[in-house]
């Protein structure tokens, strides 16, 4: 987490003094107009982000009911935490160097200080929006695909919301007083959240246990399978049923969009015919990585339980392995997409399936029995990773993941054909599935060997 929020602050300070130039560079605009044209995507993006990754700030109150604190005090004091919290002051690491920048470049100070407080509003907004809708996932999947939708319309040129955005932010700026307005929404917002917090602040109220109607899917047409049947089942509720899960399914899914990097030549440094292999892996492989490298810990709330009952290890992984294969079909499908670039971009995908099914289905598999993380299915907590997924066993088990299809497409591409690459490592895929029953034996005595170890690992809390 340390890592990955020091990123993050020099991702944001390079671009809070960068932006400016490079976008000079280009010959795109007036460099502060363009990032004010496109701001209502770092905004949203910054809310959808929020939603999947911000810890919610988590007061016992039950104690306090009974000790003189007025509940005013402690609501203040949870809604209070959540200041501080990373999201908020990580965007300062851009803004203020940005601002710096529009300072030397003699944009006009008062202008810029308007501008600057009524961002720093906006994006505290998103905090307490983010509290509200917290665990609603219909707004979350709402702005989400509202999000994609309108990337996507004006990718194409058939809507630009920008061209309605736009206008607020430059107005931050040409009108200093309109930063009022954020600031009176945070207040407003503010000021709801505390009310509604402090209304549901009752044991016999917001604290009292929720019952719901226990509802249960069609499922029946698995039967058939026996009990590879009755495991994908669980699979399946498991995955619509908790919020980790659904972030992993909506992760995988995101996956399919990193092939733009690559074959649109939006980044020069992935131009090469080897990234092709690379960039088919992921796009078809996005479920398998997230998903499969986490088996068996989806299942750690109860594997101790599971290991006690007459199952073997072959059907359990099998069940594992048929959804993945299944998962990695599907986005092979809905990535056909990418037949706008041309057929030879869309068969890196399809290689890149072949392969994942034929060797990194068994690999994320085979790793799972090192990674000895149990997961907590209600929350969010390390959905983007865990230190302890990385360790040598695992690291090792990447390198045949990435570099071999990779190396394997460069012998063809660069001594016969491009095409010969393709095939190579469609080969490779075609010979791992053929070796399925002898792999799957190799797999299983690992999982076998590691048992024990897995379950005192899922003792500890998640």
């Amino acid at each position: 987490m340390i890592f990955g929020a020091l990123w993050m602050i020099a991702s944001f300070l390079s671009l809070g003094f960068g932006a400016f130039f490079i976008i000079e560079e280009f010959d795109l605009g007036d460099p502060f107009r363009v990032v004010n044209k496109y701001m209502i995507y770092y905004l949203v993006m910054d809310l959808v982000l929020r939603y999947m990754l911000q810890k919610m700030p988590i007061t016992n109150i039950k104690p306090l009911l009974y000790l003189p604190f007025k509940k005013s005090q402690v609501v203040n004091y949870s809604l209070g935490k959540t200041i501080v919290s990373f999201f908020n002051w990580a965007h300062a690491f851009f803004f203020i160097p940005f601002s710096i920048v529009l300072l030397i470049k003699g944009y006009d100070p008062v202008s810029v200080i308007g501008w600057h407080l009524g961002m720093i509003a906006l994006f505290y907004c998103n905090n307490f929006i983010n509290i509200l809708v917290n665990n609603k996932d219909v707004v979350f999947y709402g702005i989400a695909s509202i999000l994609a939708i309108l990337g996507i319309c004006q990718y194409y040129e058939f809507f630009d919301i920008t061209l309605y955005t736009a206008p607020f932010f430059d107005g931050l700026y040409d009108l200093p007083w309109i930063a009022l307005l954020p600031w009176l929404v945070l207040l407003g917002l503010y000021f709801f959240s505390f009310s509604y917090f402090k209304k549901n602040m009752y044991l016999d109220g917001g604290l009292a246990l929720k019952h719901t109607e226990a509802t249960s899917e069609d499922l029946t047409w698995l039967d058939k399978y026996g009990k590879l049947g009755t495991f994908l089942k669980n699979d399946i509720k498991l995955i619509k049923r908790n919020k980790r899960s659904k972030t992993t399914v909506i992760m995988s899914f995101m996956f399919l969009f990193y092939g733009l990097l690559f074959f649109t030549g939006a980044v020069e440094a992935y131009d090469g015919p080897v990234w092709k292999i690379f960039a088919g892996i992921f796009v078809s492989g996005g479920f398998l990585f997230t998903f499969g490298q986490y088996v068996p810990s989806w299942d750690s709330s109860y594997y101790p339980l599971m290991m006690s009952q007459n199952i073997s290890s072959e059907e359990y992984l099998n069940s594992k392995w048929y959804l993945i294969v299944i998962a990695t079909i599907a986005s092979t499908i809905l990535s056909s997409f990418y037949l706008y670039f041309g057929w030879d971009a869309y068969l890196a995908i399809l290689v890149g399936a072949i392969y994942n099914i034929g060797v990194n289905s068994y690999l994320v598999l085979w790793g799972g029995a090192y990674i000895k993380t149990p997961i907590d299915l209600t929350s969010n907590k390390k959905a983007f990773g865990d230190k302890q997924a990385f360790n040598a066993k695992t690291l090792l088990l990447t390198i045949p993941k990435l570099l071999l299809p990779m190396a394997v497409y460069a012998i063809g591409h660069f001594t016969i054909n491009p095409t010969a690459g393709y095939i190579f490592v469609a080969l490779a895929g075609v010979i791992g599935f053929v070796f399925k029953n002898k792999v799957f034996k190799i797999i299983e005595k690992v999982y076998k060997k590691e048992k024990y170890k897995t379950l005192l690992a899922y003792k500890e809390k998640a």
